[in-house]
C-alpha cells in the first residue's frame, strides 16, 4: 500500500473513531439534558397525554383533566374552585413550568416518579399510572380564611399544633390557575396577571415576609423568660416610659400614651402592646440571645419546606444598639412570613414543642397506597413548658382584656397576639396590620393556631390594626377549625 492510500486510511478511521465518540458523547451525557429541556416538546407530548393525577382536600380532587380538541397536547389541567386553593396547589400549565404542590410533586401526577413503575411497566416502558397528592387542608378553615380576607390584600396560615398539619393556606388576591393551564390562551392571562400591581401570582402566605410588627413580641418575650432576664410574665420590668433609643435622641412612643407601661410586667406590655419593654428587653437581651430565640421558632431557615420551599424569615445580625432595639417591636430588618407567626403561636400552643408544619400527609400511587406518610412528623422543643404556660396566659389577656378583643369565641380558650408594623419610608405607606393566635375548644379540646397578615384594604389609615382587620379573619378560621 503506498503512501497516500495509507494516510487516508488513517484518517478516514480517525474522522469514524470521531463520529463514534460524538454520538456516544450525544447518547449517553447529552441525551439526558435534551430529553429534560423545557423546549423539548415531547415533555410536553408525554406529560399531558392522559390525565394526571389529583391533588386532594378533605377527601375530595380540586384538580382534574380534560380531554383538548385539536392539537398535540391530549389532555390539559382543570381546578375546581381554583381561586380558593390557588395558593396551596399552585398550576400546572401546558405553557409555563409548574408552582406549588403541582410543581413539587409533577412526577408523581404525570407518572415519571420511579416508584409509580410495576414490574409490566417496567418490561413494556410505558409510562406509570399517576399518584395522587393527599393534602392536610382543611375545606372549612381554608373558605372560612378566604371569605374573610375578601377584597383585601393580605394572607392567613392556620396550623393544628399538636399535628403540625397546616390547615389552611390563603393568599389574596388570588386567581384562577384554570386560565394558566390551555396553551393556547395562557399567554395572555399570564400577561395580565404579571403585569397586575397586587401581584396575584405571589403566595403571600408562604413566600412574602414582611415586619411582623408587635406580633413579633412574642418571641422577645419568650428569649427573656427563657435567659431569665424576667422570673414569670407577672414581674415588673425595668422600662422607662419614654424609653430613649441607645446612641440617639429619639423615644420610643407607643402607640396608646395613656398605657400602664412605665416598668410594666410582660403580661402588661402585650396587652397594651408597649413598645418601650419590647425594645429595651431586646438591648438588655443583646442581639445574640434574641437572634438565637428566633432561630429557634424557625427565623433564618433557608429550607423551610412544607413541603412547598418558604421564604425565609429573617432576623437580621450585625446591628447597633438602637437597631436591636427596634428588632424588639419587629421593626428595622426583621422580616417573617405568615407561615412563621403562625408557628409561633402553634409552638406556645404546643407546650413549647413545635411540629414540623406540612400540608401533605400522603403520597399515593394510583390505588391509594402511600409512597410517602407525614402523619407522624417530627418536632423540637422550642422553649420550656414552663414559659409556653406563662406565655398562653399571657395571649389570653391580650384577646380577654386588651389589644385582641375581637378574636374572642364563646366556648373557647383564646389567646393572641396583635401587630401593626410600619411600611414605607417614615412610616408613608399604610401599615400591615397583623395578627397571630391560637385557641382550644373547651368542649372538644380541638386546637388551632393562626396568623393573618391585612397588607391593605380599604379601611382608613386611622382605623389600621391587629385587632381591627386581623384579628376578625383569625377569628373566623379558628371557629372553622374548631367546629371540626
Amino acid at each position: 500500500m503506498n503512501k497516500t492510500i495509507r494516510r487516508a486510511s488513517v484518517l478516514t478511521l480517525l474522522l469514524v473513531f470521531a463520529l463514534l465518540v460524538r454520538a456516544t458523547w450525544v447518547q449517553f451525557y447529552e441525551g439526558r439534558a435534551l430529553a429534560d429541556s423545557k423546549d423539548n416538546r415531547r415533555n410536553a407530548i408525554e406529560t399531558y397525554a392522559e390525565p394526571l393525577g389529583n391533588i386532594i382536600v378533605g377527601g375530595r380532587s380540586v384538580t382534574g383533566s380534560a380531554a383538548t380538541e385539536g392539537g398535540d397536547l391530549a389532555h390539559k389541567r382543570t381546578y375546581k374552585n381554583g381561586k380558593l386553593y390557588a395558593a396551596v396547589t399552585g398550576y400546572a400549565s401546558q405553557a409555563y413550568a409548574p408552582t406549588q404542590l403541582e410543581g413539587v410533586y409533577q412526577d408523581v401526577l404525570n407518572g415519571t416518579d420511579p416508584r409509580l413503575k410495576t414490574v409490566m411497566d417496567t418490561v413494556t416502558g410505558k409510562r406509570a399510572e399517576p399518584g395522587n397528592v393527599v393534602t392536610t387542608i382543611d375545606p372549612a378553615v381554608q373558605k372560612a380564611g378566604f371569605d374573610a380576607l375578601g377584597e383585601t390584600k393580605g394572607a392567613a396560615v392556620a396550623i393544628d399544633p399538636k399535628t403540625g398539619e397546616i390547615l389552611s393556606v390563603v393568599s389574596t388576591p388570588s386567581y384562577d390557575p384554570t386560565s394558566l393551564t390551555d396553551a393556547n390562551t395562557a399567554g395572555e392571562a399570564w400577561k395580565k396577571l404579571t403585569e397586575d400591581p397586587d401581584k396575584p401570582l405571589t403566595n403571600r402566605a408562604l413566600r412574602q415576609p414582611l415586619p411582623p410588627g408587635s406580633t413579633f413580641k412574642l418571641v422577645v418575650a419568650a428569649a427573656a423568660l427563657e435567659n431569665g432576664l424576667y422570673g414569670s410574665v407577672d414581674e415588673r420590668t425595668d422600662s422607662p416610659d419614654p424609653y430613649r433609643l441607645p446612641g440617639t435622641t429619639t423615644d420610643l412612643s407607643n402607640e396608646n400614651p395613656s398605657a400602664p407601661c412605665e416598668n410594666a410586667t410582660i403580661r402588661t406590655a402585650l396587652q397594651y402592646s408597649c413598645n418601650n419593654v419590647f425594645a429595651k428587653m431586646a438591648v438588655d437581651l443583646g442581639q445574640d440571645e434574641l437572634r438565637a430565640m428566633a432561630e429557634r421558632f424557625g427565623f433564618n431557615d433557608t429550607s423551610q419546606d412544607v413541603p412547598v420551599r418558604a421564604y425565609t424569615s429573617v432576623f437580621p445580625k450585625d446591628m447597633n444598639s438602637s437597631s436591636t432595639a427596634l428588632t424588639g417591636i419587629g421593626q428595622f430588618d426583621v422580616t417573617a412570613t405568615p407561615l412563621q407567626m403562625a408557628m409561633v403561636s402553634a409552638a406556645l400552643a404546643n407546650g413549647g414543642e413545635l411540629v414540623s408544619p406540612h400540608m401533605v400527609s400522603q403520597v399515593t400511587d394510583s390505588g391509594g397506597d402511600a409512597l410517602e406518610d407525614h402523619s407522624d412528623a417530627g418536632s423540637k422543643r422550642i422553649v420550656s413548658a414552663g414559659t409556653a404556660d406563662q406565655l398562653q396566659s399571657a395571649m389570653r389577656t391580650v384577646v380577654d382584656e386588651g389589644t385582641g378583643s375581637n378574636a374572642k369565641i364563646p366556648r373557647a380558650t383564646v389567646g393572641g397576639k396583635t401587630g401593626t408594623a410600619q411600611h414605607g419610608e417614615n412610616n408613608s405607606k399604610t401599615p400591615y396590620a397583623w395578627f397571630t393566635s391560637y385557641a382550644e375548644s373547651e368542649s372538644s379540646g380541638r386546637e388551632v393556631a393562626v396568623a393573618v397578615i391585612v397588607e391593605q384594604s380599604d379601611a382608613a389609615r386611622s382605623e389600621v390594626s391587629g385587632n381591627g382587620l386581623a384579628a376578625p379573619v383569625a377569628k373566623a378560621m379558628m371557629e372553622a377549625a374548631l367546629k371540626g
